[in-house]
This record gives structure tokens, C-alpha cells and sequence, in this order.
């Protein structure tokens, strides 16, 4: 794996009037719908496929049904008008689009994703299923708990060595990460580093504008992210 990735130089995520947020990068594709939930953001008006969440690396196709269509972390498709999402309260929401073969993947991706690897999963599903290379992939990772409030303890930080080897301190309490981690993962898996759009806000930070489970627990609501492609 890469030992370092920089960092965003740019903000590269913005908030539009109806509260959801957006990479930038991604608004070049005119063939593309979608957005990151925040607080504040209306549920999309037209149905979507979900999953049951487990915090696995299972990865489903999605067709033309919508609710949800089973367990798993990672939605893919590549079709016209199927429209994908997951929810988030701290995980990572990580949306792919491929702009050749103009397919997508909508991920959840929480610490124990991350490990499992569940978005080099998704990408390697649209691979095999829509002929995706991984260098044509754009990756954006949207708002998530920050390095500045992931704290773990050394039972959860020792299993990210592999990803973070320069770290000396993951024997301890400490803090991981977890969109560092995923981008190195999918670059160590063929995606163009120039193609993994991060600098999204930290949601436990954001108390205004964003539902995060380490700041309420239970109480805490769900942001839903969605990508489509148009029809």
C-alpha cells in the first residue's frame, strides 16, 4: 500500500440550498445524479434501492426494484434511472462513477468496511460486471467522523497497520483516519489518486448539520447519499 496520499489542496465539497452536499469533480458528468444527505437534506422524491446494513464487504447489483434488496454495504449499477443509496451517521458514504462506462456504486463503509475493503469491493464488482477499469474510477468520500474525533481504542487502531505502516502509535488509544485509510485502499486497488475526491466535513463535528452516532447514540438519525444515472 502507498505509504502516504496527500491531502486535498481544495475544498472540494460543497453544500447546495437544499442541504445536500456535493463534490465537485463530479458535477462534470452530466450523465450523473447525486448527493450526500445532510441534517437538513429532503429525502429524494423518487424511490431507491437500499440495503440492510451490516458493516460487511458484500456488494449487490441493484435492477429496477427498489426498497431494499438484501444485506450488504455496497450497491452497484449501470443502468439508466436505477437510483442507489446508504445511510450514514459517522461511516463513510463513498460514491464511484465510472464516466466510460457510465456505471456507479454507492458505499457504506464504517471502520470494519474499511478493513474488509469494501470499496475496492464495489469497484471490483463494477469491473466485472459493467467492464469498469479501475483507473477510469472517480471516487468521492463524503462526510464522515474525521481523524479529529475517531477515537479507538488499540483493539480497533492495531488492525489498521497494514494500511497506515508509518503509524507508531496504534498499540494505544489513539485516533484513525478512516477516508485516509479508504483512499489508500483504493489506490493500492488501480484508482488514480487525482480521481479520489476527499475533504469532506467531520459529522461529529458538525453538529448543525450533520446526525452522528458517536455524538448522540442511539438517538441518531441517518443521511442518506444517492447517485443515479440519468435516464
Amino acid at each position: 500500500l502507498p505509504a502516504t496520499c496527500p491531502r486535498p489542496v481544495r475544498v472540494l465539497f460543497y453544500k447546495t440550498e437544499s442541504g445536500i452536499w456535493r463534490a465537485a469533480p463530479l458535477d462534470a458528468f452530466q450523465w450523473l445524479e447525486y448527493g450526500f444527505g445532510g441534517r437538513h437534506a429532503n429525502p429524494p422524491a423518487h424511490p431507491l434501492a437500499t440495503l440492510d446494513q451490516i458493516h460487511s464487504d458484500i456488494v449487490v447489483c441493484a435492477d429496477a426494484r427498489t426498497g431494499s434488496l438484501g444485506q450488504g454495504d455496497a450497491l452497484v449499477a449501470g443502468q439508466p434511472g436505477v437510483r442507489i443509496g446508504v445511510r450514514t451517521a459517522d461511516c463513510l458514504p463513498i460514491l464511484l462513477a465510472d464516466p466510460e462506462r457510465r456505471a456507479i456504486a454507492a458505499v457504506h463503509a464504517g471502520w470494519r468496511g474499511t478493513l474488509l475493503g469494501v470499496a475496492v469491493r464495489a469497484a471490483e464488482a463494477m469491473s466485472r460486471l459493467f467492464g469498469s477499469r479501475p483507473g477510469s474510477l472517480h471516487a468521492a468520500i463524503g462526510p464522515g467522523i474525521n481523524a479529529c474525533c475517531f477515537e479507538v481504542g488499540p483493539e480497533v487502531a492495531a488492525q489498521f497497520r497494514n494500511v497506515l505502516p508509518e503509524r507508531n502509535d496504534l498499540d494505544r488509544k489513539t485516533r484513525v483516519d478512516l477516508a485516509e485509510a479508504n483512499r489508500r485502499l483504493l489506490a493500492a486497488a488501480g484508482l488514480s489518486l487525482e480521481h479520489i475526491h476527499g475533504g469532506a466535513p467531520c459529522t461529529c463535528c458538525g453538529a448543525e448539520e450533520f446526525h452522528s452516532w458517536r455524538r448522540e447514540g442511539k438517538s441518531a438519525g441517518r443521511m442518506l447519499s444517492v447517485i443515479e444515472i440519468r435516464a
